[in-house]
């Protein structure tokens, strides 16, 4: 789950003037009511790791694999004078694969669920902070099935499937005079729903430079059609990094494990880095491409027994998102 909250931060933008060398940009977003985007998702996740039990299983996997695609159809339904933003996404391609060493039955259900989401569709609400809200299923597809996005008691506060959108769309994190090309900023931000208290993502993000859309390393594909002049678009790298704050000795359990009798210790480590191409005349994104690695040793135990369960694990990502050509 957590790994999926923190797949690619994305963003939509309007830069208020050209961004020229020395010139400052204040990226604002900017939403269109009736305007549909269309974007491609392409995410593969590999994980690695052992997990120890009070029950032996001699069958548990070491190594499993995922790969999803989607094409999800964004479009904007209404704006606010408050700054909320309504929007309906349409899963129009939706298809995922798992492999293991061993029977992973929850991997199963991951691969199974993205491949039933094709042709459905949820509203949602896109609060001016970036989080969602007020998630609706539409469509003869919504009768009897679970809502979209609708986060299950005691999970984080967006759905895993709807986590690779909310950077689509959301804002990212700016400073509010604007920047230049080849100005850096930084940002730090706790994570929710962490398995360990304290766990934060600090990211360090760089304006490089400004160039034709669909020309920087690892972009496949361009939104812009056959014969046409290429926008120029802002280049923007990230890196980023987990880390604990608090002494390493304290206790590391969050209040919704110990409410519930269990206490968590250990250490969970990652970092990363996404380039983002944002186009200067339309504000969307173009493009972007993230990898990250996570690595983790933690152990929960039950307070009341004793018994506990302790992982060793790593988790490498790799993801792309792309923004399509505007269809007939």
């Amino acid at each position: 789950m957590i790994r999926l909250a923190l797949f690619v931060s994305l963003t939509l933008f309007s830069p208020a003037l050209a961004a020229t060398a020395g010139e400052r940009v204040r990226f604002a977003p900017k939403f269109v009511p009736g305007e549909v985007l269309r974007y491609r998702i392409e995410s593969r996740t590999t994980t690695t790791g052992t997990t120890t039990t009070p029950i032996v299983n001699p069958e548990g996997g070491s190594r499993s694999t995922q790969a999803i695609h989607m094409i999800v159809r964004l479009e904007t339904l209404g704006v606010s004078a408050a700054g909320k933003v309504r929007f309906r996404a349409t899963y129009e391609k939706s298809s995922a694969e798992s492999e293991s060493d061993a029977l992973d039955l929850a991997a199963s259900s991951s691969a199974d669920r993205y491949n039933h989401l094709e042709g459905r569709s949820v509203e949602f609400t896109m609060e001016p902070d970036g989080q969602f809200s007020d998630f609706q299923n539409v469509g003869a597809a919504a009768a009897g099935q679970p809502v979209l996005g609708q986060p299950a008691p005691g999970q984080p506060a967006i759905d895993p499937v709807l986590a690779l959108l909310q950077g689509a769309v959301s804002d990212g994190t700016f400073p509010q005079k604007g920047v230049a090309i080849g100005e850096k900023w930084t940002s730090e931000q706790p994570i929710p729903g962490a398995l360990l208290s304290g766990l934060t993502r600090r990211t360090e993000s760089s304006y490089l430079r400004n160039e034709p859309c669909g020309s920087s390393a690892g972009s496949q594909a361009s939104a812009v059609q056959p014969g046409q002049h290429p926008d120029d678009c802002a280049v923007i790298l990230t890196h980023f990094e987990i880390l604990r704050r608090g002494s390493t000795h304290s206790d590391a359990t969050p209040d919704d494990y110990r409410r519930n009798g269990l206490r968590t210790s250990g250490t969970w480590t990652g970092s990363g880095e996404s380039l983002d191409s944002i186009s200067l005349s339309s504000g969307l994104l173009v493009s972007s491409t993230d990898t990250n690695t996570q690595e983790m040793d933690y152990q929960i135990t039950s307070a009341s027994s004793g018994s506990s369960i302790h992982h060793v694990g790593k988790v490498q990502s790799q993801s792309e998102v792309t923004l399509m050509p505007e269809q007939p």
